[in-house]
């Protein structure tokens, strides 16, 4: 039933007439269909949020209720495409319309005209449930999507499709059930608010490993964990991101560009398609989704981002892969919360932020996890979401109910971007409630005293900064030897370890391999030179030889390469222990 536009205050319009309205359910406003979101009902009005600009829409025009919430496309083809909040495939808009989105463009979110080349996996008389796969089509060089039995159907194969070329909207199976009959496509739909089910989620004690020295020997994520990033403006949340999402070892990434700036997209949407995937060689963007909201286009979409990332995450995680969601940034999120919260006239919260932010971040971070499917299978949808604070103060609301419900805190530092130290993560302000659950992963796939070496490097980073305040106070020469030569190992980590360069071929990732062989090295500097100490050589006679300056190069050196420039600085190690008295 039509209803008429009786009230709009910028994204929001009030519509009288509708029969029945339901929370959440798409409404069509006006001569140019705009996508509209009932997001409250006042006696017989609906409270209509619009995904589009209302410049030019008339109090009077039409209003039609779909009777469906918003749901997002979920079919082969969602791989290597870029849409905006809602969906919409942007490179198709932009052939159809140019640079900039009109108002009420409509355009299929998946191809409906390509044909996939479909494999079935079930026979005629199987009898299956929710989850099961029927076939697959190759989506990518590197993505095989897996044709699910969609949530809340089941029954037994009546036919199914031989293997062949079919488009969207082909039926490729037929299930009966009590006597009815349900035709299944190569595509479903589903509501972006509704998380997808799974039978039981599991124990985050696998990592997520990301290529990143700081994040993967300091302050671990766990594979279907969630991560929090806040910083200041310029510390490098989004080139964190970034890494993550070229360097992870995720089958799936979604990245969400929230509210970002136009540029920093722009550079996103440029050089993903140039990149290969460390593993496999293959570009990246064959397993890359990009959802792309900046900061010019409607308010209300930007709220909608984040929730058709995460589903689109939860149904390639309900296939079986691991899928890492970059949310940046939630901050921009938060905001359009704000603003529309403040065009409903609802009582504000903190710092003019609607009372329900803190339920809406949680429910937003509990979608992810490590899961065993419907299918018997396991998944996983890992979250990072960066957090843009005003001016760095993390104690604003939005950083606060973000790391209410987060494990995992990289803290971003303005004084160490500053230094042009990246990444900006603060070692002594980060955290990993993770690691403990992790370690004996660790001891069995990367070392046995992975967790001791790790542990104790933190300690020197941390002892470093309580021996800094001591020089403040009577400088760096009147201090004891062994204070020294925890600013030297602390140094080292700092400036050798820790610090990486996104942007250099070789640097920008390390293995898990290569970081425990260079921090082991350390650690052998370390016990060597507290040796020495212990013979009485000074710390200035260690320095003379040049350990330190090879250190510094093996960041920048290649894998099969790693281990003989190891055994050079192993051979200058001898040095210092002559210099002990030993042989």
């Amino acid at each position: 039933m039509e209803g008429k536009v009786i009230g709009i205050s910028g994204s929001v319009v009030t519509v009288a007439g509708l029969k029945n309205p339901k929370m959440n359910n798409i409404v069509f406003i006006g001569e140019k269909s705009l996508v509209g979101e009932i997001v409250k009902i006042e006696k017989d009005n609906a409270i209509v949020q619009v995904y589009e600009d209302t410049s030019g829409l008339r109090v009077g025009e039409t209003a039609i209720d779909s009777n469906e919430p918003l749901s997002v496309e979920l079919g082969p083809g969602l791989i290597g495409s870029i849409f905006d909040g809602i969906q919409r495939p942007l490179d198709k808009i932009l052939a159809k319309e140019g640079t900039f989105i009109g108002s009420g463009v409509k355009v299929d979110s998946l191809d409906r005209e390509k044909k996939w080349h479909f494999k079935p996996k079930m026979e005629v008389g199987k009898e299956v449930s929710a989850g099961e796969e029927l076939g697959e089509v190759k989506e990518t060089s590197l993505i095989k999507h897996r044709i699910l039995v969609p949530v809340n159907k089941h029954g037994v194969i009546k036919s199914i499709a031989e293997e062949g070329e079919y488009t969207l909207n082909d039926t490729i199976a037929v299930l009966e059930n009590e006597n009815k009959k349900e035709e299944i496509k190569l595509m479903t739909k589903w509501p972006v608010r509704t998380p997808r089910p799974v039978k039981e989620k599991l124990a985050p004690n696998i990592p997520l490993l990301t290529g990143q020295r700081v994040i993967d020997t300091m302050f671990p994520i766990a594979m279907g964990g969630t991560a929090a990033v806040p910083g200041p403006f310029g510390s490098g949340k989004t080139v964190i991101q970034h890494q993550l999402a070229k360097w992870s070892d995720a089958d799936v990434i979604v990245y969400v560009g929230c509210g970002e700036r136009g540029n920093e997209m722009t550079e996103i949407l440029s050089t993903f398609p140039e990149l290969k995937d460390p593993k496999s060689g293959k570009p990246l963007m064959d397993r890359t989704i990009l959802i792309a909201n900046t900061s010019n286009m409607p308010v209300a979409a930007r709220e909608a981002s984040i929730y058709t990332g995460i589903t689109l995450a939860e149904y390639y995680r309900d296939m079986g892969y691991s899928v890492a969601v970059m949310a940046d940034s939630t901050s921009r999120w938060a905001e359009a919360l704000r603003e529309l919260s403040g065009r409903l006239e609802e009582m504000p919260g903190e710092e003019g932020y609607p009372a329900y932010l803190g339920r809406r971040v949680g429910e937003f971070y509990e979608r992810a996890g490590r899961a065993k499917l419907l299918s018997g299978k396991i998944g996983a949808t890992t979250l990072v979401g960066a957090v843009s604070p005003p001016g760095g103060d993390i104690s604003e609301p939005v950083s606060q109910n973000t790391l209410r419900v987060t494990r995992v805190f990289w803290a971003l530092d303005a004084s160490l971007a500053n230094a042009r130290h990246f990444p900006s993560i603060n070692w002594l302000n980060s955290y990993s409630l993770y690691k403990d659950e992790l370690d004996s992963w660790y001891k069995k796939n990367i070392a046995e005293d992975w967790p001791k070496l790790r542990d104790k490097a933190l300690a020197t980073l941390q002892k470093e900064a309580e021996i800094n305040e001591i020089v403040q106070l009577v400088g760096y020469d009147a201090l004891p030897e062994a204070d020294k030569l925890i600013l030297d190992i602390a140094r080292i980590l700092r400036e050798d370890y820790l610090q990486q360069n996104a942007f250099d071929d070789i640097d920008t990732y390390a293995s898990m391999s290569k970081q425990y062989k260079i921090l082991k090295l350390i650690n052998q500097v370390f016990d060597s030179e507290e040796e020495a100490l212990k013979r009485n050589v000074l710390i200035q006679k260690i320095q003379e030889i040049p350990i330190k300056q090879k250190i510094s190069r093996l960041r920048y050196t290649n894998e099969d390469e790693i281990d003989d420039k190891i055994k050079e600085i192993e051979l200058d190690l001898e040095q210092i222990k002559e210099l002990n008295g030993e042989k």
